[in-house]
This record gives structure tokens, C-alpha cells and sequence, in this order.
């Protein structure tokens, strides 16, 4: 009996030694930390007709997982080169100047370790910056089936430009106080990821930004977080705040009021009481994706949620059109 009782101790050391390891591996970088803010310039010659009206985009692009994203389903390569196609498609006829994205990846095996930025970036934009927020060897979610685990992920967000880009800043906003450590060490960071854009001769500041979904005293945190330096940029320069805020207006008590209720921010797209919604796509409730920008130097021409890119996310693109003043 005592050499049963022994084998099964052994045993049993043997798995939580072998659980240690993979934990400590599995949430371990697969990057240096050097390469998490990069300014790309690709061979690809940009074609702009717009004269003086430029357009930006954000897109919360769920690494073109569709309504699938975070859900424990497979997803097939067919599937995924079905949406990314269907994205270049939409982008090719909306033709905007500058592009910023949310949760696209760039070395993941939930998407075939496609670089996204890369095949989108063949449309003509030859400035892109980098920022990668989530970067781990192993992720064990969603939890079962144990094939639906994302494994690894290199992912974050992204400015494609036509134009060139300069001063790229990667910055991590507070984390979630209260999260559990064995969940804390597979979360992802929060950015506002920050570039200036020369808009023939003309310096403007895009911050990009990624808010916190599940924690709303963090959310708060971030919002007041990207508000103050939206408002140290704005003093100089023309600036567009722009991305995913997790946020929606009818939220009780919703953070994105602070940014709404500023009267000298103008919205996209955005009638108070009249807008469209962005998430999600197969019957979009909430209106969390937005672009803010600065009135007093920035003349808004027209902007829209669009809708024709269906459910290649789980969020829809807003596009705004602009002049400088």
C-alpha cells in the first residue's frame, strides 16, 4: 500500500512540476519587449486623389474571426481568407488615407499565423506602425474544447497610412487591480497607441485606442487616461482620438461621457440620440467604436458606420472624412 501511495505522490509531483513549467512557458513573451512598437515603411507606392479631404478609419478587426471571436468554435483557414478578402475588398473601394486597427494579429495560430497588417498594407499604404499589446506562447482560451484554445498570439494594434508617419509611441495603460494572477499573466495590455501623421506638410496626432471591456473602474481609468492626452496633443496640433472605448452611451453611468460631454471634441458619425451602432455585426445593439477629434482645427466633411463589411468582425469600421482648417 505504501509503495501505491508513493507511486501516486510521485506521480502526482511529477504532473504539478510538469503544470508549473507550461505555466510559467505558456504565458512567457515570444517577443523582445524592444520589438513591441515598430514603424514599418513598405516597397508600395500610395495613390491619393482626394486633394484637400483626407479619411481615416478605425476598425476593431477581431483578427477577421467574424462573430465567432472569443467563442470556443473552429475556425478554418477558408474562413478566415473568406473575411480578409472580403475586408480588402471594402477597402479597396472605400480608398481611405489612413487606416487604425484593434486586435489584428501578426503571428497567431488562431489565425494561421497570417500577418494581417502585411496582406492589408499591399493596398497601397507604405507607413505602418506597430504597437503588439497581447504576446504569448500559449493562450488557454476559450477553456474547452481544449482544440479551441488560441495557443499563441503576437497581436495589437495598428496605423496604415498613406502618408508618412513619425513619432510612434506605445503606451500601456493601467491593468485590471483585482484580476486574479493566473489570469492577469495571460491578459492582454491596454494601449493607446500614439503616431503623428504628415498630411502634406501639416502635423497631425492619431491616438489609437483599445479601452478595457470587461472592468468598468479600469474602463474609467483609461478613458480619463486617453482624454488628458488627447488634450496634451490638441493645444499643438491637429489630433484625432479614435479606436475601440468599450463603452456605449446608454451604459448606466457610461465612461465615454467624459469625452462626449466635451464641447470642443466633435464625434463622427454621431448624432446624440440618432447613430448607428457598431457591435455587434450580426445585430449591432451597442456603440462602443468612435473617432473624436479636435473642432477648433479640424473641419469635419462627413463620416459613417460601414456597414458593407458585414461580419468579417464582430465590430463595424467608422469612417470619417476631414479637412484641416
Amino acid at each position: 500500500m505504501k509503495k501505491i501511495l508513493r507511486g501516486i505522490l510521485f506521480l502526482c509531483t511529477l504532473a504539478l512540476i510538469a503544470f508549473v513549467i507550461f505555466y510559467f512557458w505558456a504565458s512567457s513573451p515570444t517577443q523582445s519587449e524592444e520589438d513591441y512598437a515598430q514603424m514599418i515603411t513598405y516597397d508600395y507606392k500610395p495613390v491619393t486623389t482626394h486633394d484637400s479631404i483626407y479619411s481615416i478609419v478605425t476598425y476593431n478587426i477581431g483578427y477577421l474571426s467574424g462573430m465567432t471571436n472569443n467563442r470556443p468554435v473552429e475556425r478554418t483557414k477558408a474562413f478566415l481568407e473568406t473575411n480578409m478578402n472580403l475586408v480588402l475588398d471594402q477597402f479597396e473601394l472605400s480608398d481611405p488615407d489612413i487606416i487604425v486597427f484593434q486586435e489584428i494579429d501578426y503571428d497567431a495560430t488562431r489565425s494561421y499565423s497570417v500577418d494581417q497588417q502585411d496582406e492589408i498594407a499591399k493596398l497601397g499604404y507604405p507607413y505602418a506602425a506597430k504597437a503588439i499589446n497581447w504576446d504569448k506562447h500559449y493562450v488557454p482560451f476559450p477553456y474547452w474544447p481544449l482544440k479551441a484554445n488560441f495557443g499563441q498570439v503576437v497581436s495589437g494594434q495598428s496605423v496604415l497610412s498613406k502618408y508618412p508617419l513619425s513619432e510612434h509611441e506605445r503606451i500601456v495603460l493601467p491593468r485590471v487591480g483585482d484580476n486574479p494572477f493566473y489570469r492577469d499573466a495571460f491578459y492582454l495590455d491596454r494601449l493607446a497607441q500614439v503616431v503623428t501623421v504628415n498630411l502634406d506638410g501639416r502635423e497631425v496626432k492619431v491616438i489609437n485606442v483599445h479601452l478595457e471591456a470587461f472592468d468598468k473602474p479600469t474602463r474609467v481609468i483609461h478613458t480619463d487616461d486617453v482624454l488628458a492626452l488627447y488634450n496634451r496633443f490638441a493645444k499643438d496640433y491637429p489630433t484625432i482620438l479614435l479606436g475601440d472605448f468599450n463603452s456605449d452611451p446608454d451604459f448606466e453611468s457610461p465612461a465615454i461621457d467624459k469625452i462626449l460631454s466635451q464641447t470642443d471634441i466633435g464625434n463622427a458619425a454621431f448624432t446624440p440620440g440618432s447613430y448607428e451602432n457598431t457591435y455587434d455585426t450580426a445585430d449591432p445593439f451597442k456603440r462602443i467604436d468612435f473617432i473624436f477629434y479636435s473642432t477648433n482645427t479640424i473641419d469635419y466633411v462627413d463620416g459613417r458606420v460601414m456597414n458593407s463589411f458585414a461580419q468579417a468582425s464582430d465590430h463595424l469600421p467608422v469612417e470619417m472624412r476631414f479637412r484641416l482648417k
